[in-house]
């Protein structure tokens, strides 16, 4: 099989829950006693939802379209983002800058493969999930 050339850049994803107004999220990622920051912009998040198809042949045309699920969703890049174990504070603040989450936990970012496990792996990262009520999880 063929790898492509399509990358990973190391960081922190954040999928925050609907029902909560988030607009940013900022990481501070600590790790052999050193410590880096990054924000993430926070985007709408949308799922995709069938529309069905015109037919059951091969050539008939199907479709789907996304709509918002109310949630958000970033990426915080953290260049130099180790695959060990790092201590990481999340915030996550409304469009005023008022902070409506702020958790501290540990975690272990992971290697990503985005051509499969049969190609290379690209920058590790770690997926932070925020639930409405605030709790902080870590995603798969």
């Amino acid at each position: 099989m063929a790898c492509t050339a399509i990358g990973a850049p190391a960081g922190i994803g954040v999928d925050t829950a609907p029902g909560l107004p988030a607009h940013t999220a900022e990481v501070r990622v600590c790790w052999e006693g050193e410590c880096r920051s990054a924000e993430a912009v926070l985007d709408p998040a949308t799922e995709p939802v069938d529309e069905g198809c015109q037919g059951d042949a091969p050539e008939d045309v199907c479709s789907a379209r996304l709509r918002p699920t109310g949630g958000a969703v970033g990426f915080a890049s953290v260049p130099g983002l180790p695959d060990g174990p790092v201590e990481l504070t999340l915030t996550v603040t409304d469009r005023s800058g008022e902070s409506l989450v702020t958790s501290t936990l540990e975690a272990t970012p992971r290697w990503v493969h985005p051509n499969g496990p049969h190609c290379g792996a690209a920058g590790p990262q770690l997926q932070l999930d925020v639930a409405a009520d605030g709790r902080v999880t870590v995603g798969r």
